[in-house]
């Protein structure tokens, strides 16, 4: 005699969707939803995205982010900017032969408190000397550092995003040598100090 069957507990039934929202600094827009049958599991899940996604500029796709689930307020998830990166082909299509790639990374504490690891990065027009490398890499750091330090969490991911810090890079670093790129490829979130649960991987 076969066993008689349980009923199957449909577990997409138990649970609710909830609207991924970005921080205020990033418009509050809505990046999708997904399920969870506890609110709680949410917090420190981490959303990928892209600039295009906020802005509906298509020539913003190039830039993916991240954001990391802090609260959540009825339906919606709030969420902190995590952190962002150039695509890899938007990278690759920035190299050329017989030119120079300047790369640096500076960690950078802002004005209230978040640490941030970011990456500057320029291309120049011809190759330059070590000299030159040199003398960009200090005004990238010099420029970065001074730039967290007076500006605050929200305002300093505004301007790596949008391209504010790598302009004034950009004017400082022309006087070194012609440019043809100048950006922040790449910034990580390394400590936030209104956290108060452990971040998820």
């Amino acid at each position: 005699m076969s066993k008689r069957r349980g009923r199957v507990r449909d577990k997409w039934r138990s649970k609710n969707w909830y609207t991924i929202v970005t921080p205020s600094y990033f418009g509050n827009v809505e990046l999708g939803a997904i399920p969870s049958d506890d609110p709680k599991k949410l917090i420190g899940r981490v959303i990928n995205a892209t600039l295009y996604d906020i802005t509906n500029d298509f020539a913003h796709q190039y830039l993916k982010m991240s954001f990391q689930v802090t609260e959540v307020d009825e339906k919606n998830a709030k969420t902190v900017f995590k952190g962002h990166e150039y695509s890899r082909d938007y990278l690759r299509s920035l190299v050329r032969r017989r030119t120079t790639r300047v790369d640096t990374f500076v960690n950078v504490t802002t004005k209230d408190g978040y640490r941030l690891r970011v990456a500057v990065c320029a291309f120049t027009l011809s190759r330059v000397k070590t000299s030159q490398e040199i003398a960009i890499r200090k005004i990238m750091i010099r420029i970065v550092t001074e730039k967290a330090s007076n500006l605050p969490f929200d305002a300093l991911s505004q301007e790596i995003v949008l391209g504010k810090i790598a302009s004034d890079v950009y004017n400082e670093t022309k006087k070194v040598s012609p440019l043809r790129h100048v950006g922040i490829r790449k910034s990580k979130l390394i400590f936030n100090p209104t956290e108060t649960v452990s971040p998820t991987p």
